[in-house]
């Protein structure tokens, strides 16, 4: 690994490999995990009440004495308790996601904490950059998860972005191996972000159903969905299957919310309701096969980044 790698730099962590910060699946037992075996752990504060996100941010502080992140969606109804809770808990590092990357930035950075904001395209990389962030995320819509309109590839998205970005760049989406990670920072990228591999591992909070579905999932079984309200790539089940054929009878907005309820998320992920949940994962499932600690994960893969880049340089 360079040394002089942006990512590790800014982060004060080893390797430049990020854990996405993942809504029923990354609390504190992850996040420690992933900054314990060198790279950067991220809480998920999307599916935590403020009290529980505090409680997940005191634990994973005894559990690793190396740097981690909380992600925090802007679209948060309690926002400015979570941002009062990260100041007060002394966390020093911030993913923000879904919102205007103006609104909090400056106010974290005056409390030394260094903030990353989570774009799907150009377009807002530089608004982000504008914003002042430290770093930006560059999704693309290979991810799980909640994601971008456009539909713009990983591997389209982040050289678009690096010719124009001249602040960190990470890159995220597809991303779960070695090889991955490596391709992205030919691309242009300083470091990986990734979600899909960390699911399935035992220090997830996901629910086992869950994670047994990841791992036999195929190319294929995904697909982005309910565009109207947020995008969001899904396993395809039951509630899928629900959704597609309310589709077919050209829904109102309307429909659509109705038919997606409440913690229709937590239902699926969280307490293995395979049937009726939503399940969120990305594209690169198809190529995770079994469910394995997250130290290992990391270990692997920038054993296979090294060897892959030695190889490369034979070509």
């Amino acid at each position: 690994m360079a040394s002089k790698n942006r990512i590790t730099q800014l982060f004060n962590i080893e390797y430049p490999l990020i854990q996405a910060g993942m809504i029923w699946a990354s609390g504190w037992k992850l996040a420690s995990a992933v900054s314990n075996a060198g790279g950067l752990g991220i809480i998920g504060s999307g599916s935590m009440y403020p009290e529980i996100l505090r409680e997940h941010i005191q634990k994973c502080k005894k559990a690793t004495s190396k740097p981690f992140a909380v992600n925090v969606p802007m679209l948060y109804p309690e926002i400015d308790k979570i941002m009062d809770i990260i100041i007060e808990e002394g966390v020093q590092i911030v993913f923000t996601s879904a919102g205007n990357p103006k609104t909090w930035t400056k106010h974290l950075q005056d409390h030394d904490i260094k903030v990353v904001h989570v774009v799907s395209s150009v377009k807002f990389a530089l608004k982000s950059q504008e914003a002042g962030v430290d770093a930006i995320v560059a999704e693309g819509f290979e991810a799980g998860g909640h994601n971008g309109r456009d539909e713009t590839t990983t591997f389209t998205l982040i050289p678009m972005v690096k010719e124009k970005l001249n602040i960190p760049l990470i890159a995220a989406g597809g991303i779960a191996t070695g090889r991955g990670m490596l391709a992205a920072m030919v691309l242009g990228a300083d470091a990986v972000q990734v979600g899909s591999r960390f699911v399935a591992t035992p220090e997830a909070s996901s629910h086992n159903n869950f994670k047994e579905m990841v791992v036999q999932a195929k190319e294929g079984d995904t697909v982005l969905t309910l565009k109207e309200l947020a995008p969001v790539r899904l396993l395809k089940n039951k509630f899928y299957q629900d959704v597609q054929e309310l589709y077919s009878k050209s829904p109102s907005k309307e429909d659509l919310i109705e038919l997606l309820g409440r913690a229709r998320a937590k239902k699926g992920m969280f307490e293995g309701d395979l049937e009726e949940g939503e399940l969120e994962i990305g594209q690169i499932a198809g190529l995770i096969h079994e469910i394995k600690p997250a130290a290992e994960i990391v270990k692997e893969m920038i054993s296979e980044f090294e060897k892959a880049k030695q190889e490369v340089s034979e070509l």
